[in-house]
């Protein structure tokens, strides 16, 4: 490869912004007969609560993402990159038209329509932007600016650049504007995933090995097991299910220790 042609191909990466994030519609996770876990899934606060098939668990390139539990006042570090004219028009993860002079963002699992501030912490320039898309699906950045947004902070030029996150809010669903400080003192401040969620432990095509398990696993770590006799494409299964966890937060972290050997999350009915 000859050094000119090397030096193109880097730029195209640097200042291709959203050209390299994957799709601008994600494709939402396949779910089977198998594998209930998050079926139906919502994002609920005290006060309103909001369902939409963009806080599902979706899968791009391989990778399945999870959309987050935030609350206002968290903040995260990382890249920003920005995407524009090609992209200007095409519908958005959440159904809307991408319009590259308004002030919204996609990220990988905040919560459609949460309001965020962004600091890139090259200059201390700062802008409020509304989250109406996924990605952008490079493992290195965290989030893609309109064109708009991104000239605001002064990274145009570069195509990336470090920022902080700071959730301030979330606008009602429906609506495509950046509320003011006072509407977003009035909104919900906190945006999760609403439910009750298990640990698949084990199935079996026999009650007795189901039992076996069940028993032998009831009240680890204060958690107590179920077994849901289940029909399936395969036939009648036994699943056994490790129950009382107080959210998907919970059930993730614990699952993450290892304890178990190819478990995994299930939403309870």
């Amino acid at each position: 490869m000859s050094k000119k042609l090397l030096v193109l191909l880097l730029a195209f990466f640097v200042l291709g912004g959203c050209s390299s994030r994957g799709p601008g519609v994600y494709r939402p996770y396949n779910y089977s007969v198998s594998d209930t876990s998050y079926s139906n899934s919502s994002y609920t606060s005290a006060k309103k609560k909001y369902s939409h098939p963009t806080m599902r668990p979706y899968v791009v390139r391989g990778v399945k993402y999870y959309p987050s539990i935030v609350s206002v006042g968290d903040m995260f570090r990382g890249n920003a990159s920005w995407y524009g004219p090609d992209f200007h028009g095409k519908l958005t993860s959440n159904g809307e038209r991408y319009n590259m002079w308004a002030m919204t963002a996609a990220h990988k699992t905040l919560p459609m329509n949460t309001i965020v501030k962004v600091t890139n912490r090259r200059n201390g320039k700062s802008i409020v932007v509304r989250i109406n898309d996924r990605g952008p699906f490079v493992s290195t950045r965290i989030i893609d600016l309109s064109k708009a947004a991104a000239s605001k902070v002064g990274m145009i030029g570069t195509g990336t650049a470090p920022v902080t996150l700071e959730v301030l809010g979330f606008e009602q669903k429906g609506k495509q504007t950046i509320p003011s400080k006072i509407e977003l003192k009035k909104s919900p401040q906190k945006m999760s995933l609403a439910g009750k969620y298990a640990l698949q432990i084990g199935s079996f095509s026999k009650i007795e090995g189901a039992l076996k398990t069940q028993e032998k696993y009831d009240n680890t770590d204060g958690y107590k097991t179920i077994i849901k006799d289940v029909e399936t494409q395969d036939g009648r299964m036994f699943k056994v299910w490790l129950t009382g966890f107080k959210g998907e937060i919970e059930a993730r972290d614990y699952k993450s220790q290892g304890i178990f050997k190819n478990a995994f999350i299930v939403r309870e009915d």
